[in-house]
């Protein structure tokens, strides 16, 4: 599958410019006017960055980047500005911009940029991918098994966690045996951490 770049600006010149530029370093591109066909047209891609000017007419860059966020699209984003200000650059780089740069910009700078984006881009995937095996393989638990779990993090030893829940400290070895089979794991230390990274993904503020 071909790299795809994607250039959303408003001035044609600027397009063809940026497009003669990526096409040439071997990248495939895809140029658009304005926002909304951009976002009528855009397919989420695993290997694609997206090129934003700023100052559009109707939605401008910066809200077409909240609207990608919105959407939960995971392509990284470059800005480009004629006349950038620190406050939208702030703004921008904040709501995970990997960079904003000042038009013209040069070519050899904007293409070395392109390639920072795509491989922030499979990182975050990989993560996304990662954190999706996780979450399926702590779904994958019963419910008891997740309460043995829970009160194993907390600090209880099986002998504790079978006198909690009232069952047999064998028991509960079979059932801690159950779970690291299920998350694919050596030790709960191991599972402790898949939890919480996890749980912190989740936005949970004790985590």
């Amino acid at each position: 599958m071909s790299v795809k770049i994607y250039v959303v600006d408003d001035d044609a010149a600027v397009r063809d410019s940026l497009s003669m530029l990526l096409e040439a370093a071997g990248y495939e591109v895809k140029s658009y006017a304005g926002s909304e066909p951009f976002l009528e047209n855009c397919l989420e891609e695993e290997d694609a960055c997206a090129i934003l000017d700023v100052n559009m007419p109707g939605m401008d860059g910066t809200t077409l980047q909240e609207e990608m966020l919105r959407r939960s699209m995971k392509i990284p984003v470059l800005f480009l500005s004629g006349k950038g200000t620190i406050p939208i650059t702030v703004k921008a780089i904040k709501a995970g911009a990997i960079d904003f740069l000042t038009k013209p910009v040069d070519g050899a700078l904007l293409i070395a940029r392109v390639q920072e984006a795509l491989q922030k881009g499979r990182q975050r995937l990989e993560k996304t991918k990662e954190e999706e095996t996780v979450s399926g393989k702590l779904a994958s638990l019963t419910k008891r098994e997740r309460e043995i779990l829970d009160l194993a993090m907390e600090g209880l030893t099986s002998k504790e966690i079978g006198q909690r829940l009232d069952i047999s400290y064998r028991t509960v070895e079979i059932h801690r045996a159950h779970i690291m089979n299920k998350t694919g794991t050596s030790s709960f230390m191991e599972i402790a951490r898949m939890v919480l990274s996890l749980a912190r993904k989740e936005g949970n503020p004790e985590a």
